[in-house]
């Protein structure tokens, strides 16, 4: 990333949901469902393996935390959690993000695999 180009995740103007020291949650811009969730470390780096083991930590205590808040508000069925690491697996925003996606009963025909359908040849086994 150039250093003229302004990372999104390093100047938020959404409304933060939960937030530590390190870390911070936010619902994505682009939701996948209703409920879905970023949590965000604080320091700009692209990626995950990147974070200091307390980073990581951080991040998924409020991951766990910010679990509860969309549990209560959307009443999902199931949750998806992922992490894209570099551009070969989808990442587009280069500074850590860890997506907590919440499920609904009957939003997809068939969620067998679940993130295994990322590569959807490999969904079904």
């Amino acid at each position: 990333m150039s250093e003229n180009t302004i990372c999104p995740f390093c100047k938020i103007e959404r409304e933060i949901i939960l937030e530590t020291e390190t870390s911070f949650a936010i619902y994505d811009g682009y939701p996948v469902n209703e409920g879905h969730v970023l949590v965000i470390p604080k320091r700009h780096t692209a990626n995950y393996f990147d974070l200091t083991n307390q980073e990581q930590s951080d991040c998924f205590e409020l991951l766990n935390r910010v679990k509860e808040v969309v549990q209560q508000k959307y009443h999902p069925a199931g949750f998806n959690v992922g992490i894209n690491i570099n551009e070969a697996a989808g990442q587009t925003v280069p500074h850590v993000h860890i997506h907590l996606i919440p499920r609904f009963n009957g939003d997809i025909e068939d969620p067998t695999g679940g993130v295994r359908s990322v590569i959807p040849s490999k969904r079904n086994y």
